[in-house]
């Protein structure tokens, strides 16, 4: 598989010590948990969120900036960087991006890469990025 370039229409990621910035990041992880079909428990599972605490996801989508925490804004680099190395990895189907995080794949012992962040946490978000970032510099 040839090396991509970045999308022309992918934006760079905003700053995220400033507010404005964890405002668009909010914006941009919850844009991306729609389109992979995540429901709330899923959302709030890969954002570290306890279950009861789901209801701060509704926050962020109506505009609320995530907080300043480490760990959090850790995790949305990750995610959006699952992203962009899908986008990088099918460039020219989108839906196939968006459906690949449901997929069973042989690299995680046919589960899907969801099941692989949901059931690892953190350790698992990462696990995911590092083999699409791999695949993508074959």
């Amino acid at each position: 598989m040839p090396k991509s370039t970045i999308p022309a229409d992918a934006q760079p990621l905003p700053d995220p010590t400033t507010k404005p910035g964890r405002t668009a990041l909010a914006k941009m992880i919850t844009r991306l948990f729609d389109r992979w079909d995540l429901d709330s428990r899923e959302q709030a599972a890969l954002l570290g969120l306890s279950s009861g605490t789901r209801s701060t996801v509704s926050r962020y989508r109506k505009g609320a900036p995530l907080p300043l925490h480490q760990d959090l804004l850790d995790r949305v680099g990750h995610l959006l960087g699952i992203h962009l190395a899908l986008r990088l990895i099918f460039p020219q189907n989108r839906q196939l991006a968006y459906r690949w995080v449901k997929t069973p794949s042989r690299r995680f012992d046919g589960k899907t890469p969801l099941e692989v962040m949901l059931g690892e946490g953190f350790l698992g978000v990462v696990m995911v990025r590092r083999y699409l970032d791999f695949e993508r510099g074959r």
